[in-house]
């Protein structure tokens, strides 16, 4: 049989790293991304480092019951993509997703498909997945998302450790397929957050693919490429949106968060702000503010995953949670006031 190599894609590491790259924000709905050029990208760098022909990429994400929205459709309409989803949780958590990666390439590298395995993701709770698999005599490298320092984003030291090499992702490539929406990059202090590996800066949720961009957008232009368009005009329906199930209300009773870690929940508040008002339309900023004091999910999980990464923890203590949603409504009213 043929060698090959194959490359396996967590969709949540790699799109809120690649946001992270861009706007200095995981929050998905800050750029938008031409999928046919990444996929393509991800393929050419995995034959030249592996020196062999990619077999297929296997796109691995959450959706609401399993079931593909239509940017996963299309996604999986791209030649040589095989898409794989888990399940989108109440609070917006994937379940399933790690499992299904894992199991996939241990079964891959164990049937003799593949003979080097190229895993775009940064996550600890694959390290023994990629274990298992080179006891199976394939050989597994690491395709990272490089931050604007160049420093492996998000990158577990264990993950690191177990595989056979780290190659970061062609970072003029990202650059070119992954753009802001809604205008320029927002200012940033600093991309120090980017940096930090998995271990220390890992999501509380993840995020679905479908704000990147607009189903609707991807639907209706589908023919003419994959993901080049800007979003929709049309916000979507109200009842589609997701909102967490606590707010920034509790703040008068919390326990006293300190100036520096004030300042920094400032920093964090402000740019996950300026690229959701960016791209967001009319409809959704008139829901943001009538749903208050809850949030919409895709920004909460946004401000939680940025400020676990520039505090360099895996889970946010509740005083700090508290103060980060209390500010994001502060900052809400001074920008749509």
């Amino acid at each position: 049989m043929r060698a090959h190599s194959a490359v396996y894609v967590d969709a949540g590491y790699l799109v809120a790293a690649a946001a992270t790259r861009v706007t200095g924000t995981s929050l998905r709905g800050s750029v938008t991304i031409d999928f046919a050029a990444l996929v393509a990208g991800l393929i050419g760098q995995a034959e030249q480092v592996s020196g062999l022909p990619a077999l297929r990429v296997n796109w691995y994400d959450a959706a609401r019951d399993g079931h593909p929205d239509p940017v996963q459709q299309a996604i999986g309409m791209l030649p040589h993509v095989k898409v794989r989803l888990g399940r989108t949780g109440l609070q917006g958590e994937q379940k399933g997703v790690d499992l299904r990666i894992g199991l996939d390439m241990v079964a891959h590298a164990r049937n003799g498909a593949v003979d080097t395995i190229v895993l775009v993701s940064g996550d600890d709770d694959l390290t023994e997945a990629v274990e298992e698999v080179q006891m199976r005599g394939a050989q597994v490298v690491i395709f990272a998302v490089p931050s604007k320092t160049g420093a492996p984003y998000g990158l577990s030291r264990n993950l690191q450790r177990a595989s056979d090499d780290v190659v970061l992702v062609d970072a003029e490539m990202l650059d070119a397929v992954v753009t802001p929406l809604g205008g320029p990059t927002p200012p940033r202090p600093e991309d120090e957050a980017a940096d930090l590996s998995a271990d220390s800066a890992r999501a509380p949720a993840a995020q679905p693919p479908s704000a990147i961009p607009s189903p609707a957008d991807v639907a209706a232009r589908m023919g003419a490429g994959l993901g080049q368009s800007r979003r929709d005009q049309n916000p979507p329906a109200v009842a589609a949106v997701a909102y967490s199930t606590s707010s920034g209300d509790e703040r008068d009773g919390a326990i006293a968060v300190s100036e520096a870690d004030q300042e920094l929940i400032r920093q964090v508040v402000e740019r996950v702000v300026a690229s959701w008002r960016s791209g967001a339309g009319a409809v959704e900023r008139l829901v943001a503010g009538r749903v208050r004091p809850s949030i919409p999910r895709e920004l909460d999980r946004a401000l939680l995953l940025d400020l676990s990464g520039a505090m360099g923890v895996s889970d946010l203590p509740e005083p700090l949670r508290i103060e980060l949603r209390a500010q994001f409504w502060d900052e809400f009213d001074r920008v749509m006031g």
